[in-house]
């Protein structure tokens, strides 16, 4: 039994490697291996985005990642820099630049990058997207 984290780095409508992470997660989940945690970064960060709306026709991909988190107790972590500079911030981050709106909300979590690092620390294997 192997423990797996996951990078996303792919922007959920910028081609099809965010939709395949989330249904890789959920094979792990369904298999006898554990997900230790998904780290959205770069434009993958974008996946945490509360506020994305999607055509009837297409699979809504942020309630999947949140399905998937509150269903396995996942952690859902967001790379605050990268988050930031993409206008993607959580309620710390809107208090602190006077903001009123936050779009990134539970079970997204808004972490640094030394989470990356444990994760990658406390994993078998690291699979990027």
């Amino acid at each position: 039994m192997a423990t797996i984290s996951l990078l996303v780095m792919s922007a959920p409508v910028a081609s099809q490697n965010a939709q395949t992470a989330l249904r890789f997660a959920q094979t792990v989940v369904n298999s006898e291996h554990s997900l230790a945690g998904i780290f959205f970064y770069l434009d993958g960060v974008h996946n945490a985005n509360c506020l994305q709306l999607n055509p009837s026709d297409e699979a809504a991909i942020y309630l999947n990642w949140c399905q998937l988190a509150e269903l396995n107790h996942c952690p859902l972590l967001v790379c605050v820099t990268a988050a930031t500079k993409r206008g993607i911030l959580s309620e710390m981050d809107a208090r602190d630049n006077e903001l009123s709106q936050f779009t990134l909300k539970h079970p997204f979590q808004s972490v640094g990058l030394g989470e990356l690092s444990e994760l990658i620390h406390t994993s078998d294997r690291l699979v990027q997207f």
